[in-house]
């Protein structure tokens, strides 16, 4: 998952080979490290547990650019009319915060304490738990939004089977967008430094995402964060296994499942920008 670019993150920067090197080389084996769960299969601590601080560690607010972006893309790809979105991982329902001003919003997530912070958010939205690989909702939508979750499909299967959700829930003449945090090609080791505080709970945090093994499909992030409420503080440590495929896998697997794929730029802030897919679902 990729932190939106804002108030709670204080810095990002690449991490220095040097100090990679001397990190894998005093690190355990990943066999003996600290339990791993994997979002495809349950939920890790920030999406549990760790719901109440998700706020501070992703402001809702930081997501307006983002959102903005998805708005524009589906208003020029989706043949009207244009009115109904599905987000499929849609988490806390940060980016539907801003899409429901224009669109008639359903999220499902695999998480219910995370579409738990999201009704609190967005009290008049539909919300269904569900996975991403295999929910059928029996209904098409004009818009699909597949963003954050779709990096826990960690094999060509699961992100074959999330693609064709996508597609067959997204009606002739449609959009899917595939925000994905990054490809086997863009990806970049690299910290994001967390400081946040409000109501009482502080958080601060530092995410480190890093490939310990090039030559498979996966990369690791590794959360650990320091979380106080009033004067009790906490420290935890939240690994999450994310999925990393070349950019001609993605594409592959989308033509495959039926789509007409094209890149759109997205803002990440810092005047910056990545690449996602915006995918049309033909007539």
């Amino acid at each position: 998952m990729r932190l939106a670019k804002g108030l709670a993150v204080a810095s990002r920067r690449n991490v220095s080979p040097a100090l990679s090197a001397a990190w894998r080389s005093t690190r355990p084996e990943r066999t003996c490290a600290l339990k791993v769960t994997r979002r495809a299969h349950g939920t890790t601590a920030l999406y549990d547990e760790l719901v109440r601080w998700y706020h501070l560690i992703d402001p809702p607010q930081d997501h307006a650019d983002e959102a903005e972006c998805y708005r524009q893309a589906f208003e020029r790809a989706v043949r009207p009319p244009l009115v109904t979105l599905l987000d499929l991982g849609a988490g806390a329902g940060h980016n539907v915060l801003h899409l429901k001003r224009r669109f008639t919003c359903t999220l499902v997530d695999v998480s219910e304490a995370m579409l738990s912070r999201s009704r609190q958010l967005n009290p008049e939205c539909e919300h269904i738990v569900g996975d991403m690989r295999t929910v059928h909702l029996g209904r098409s939508f004009d818009a699909v939004l597949a963003h954050d979750a779709i990096m826990y499909m960690t094999s060509e299967d699961g992100l074959a089977a999330a693609i064709t959700t996508a597609y067959e829930h997204v009606r002739p003449g449609g959009a899917a967008i595939f925000a994905l945090d990054a490809t086997r090609e863009t990806f970049v080791e690299e910290t994001e430094q967390i400081s946040s505080r409000a109501g009482g709970l502080s958080v601060e945090g530092l995410a480190w995402s890093w490939d310990p093994d090039p030559a498979d499909q996966t990369f690791l992030t590794d959360y650990a964060f320091m979380l106080r409420d009033g004067n009790a503080l906490r420290v935890v440590h939240d690994r999450h296994v994310e999925g990393l495929f070349p950019e001609a896998t993605w594409r592959r697997l989308l033509a495959a499942a039926g789509f007409e794929t094209e890149s759109l730029a997205r803002p990440i802030g810092d005047s910056g920008f990545d690449t996602v897919f915006l995918c049309k679902r033909p007539l």
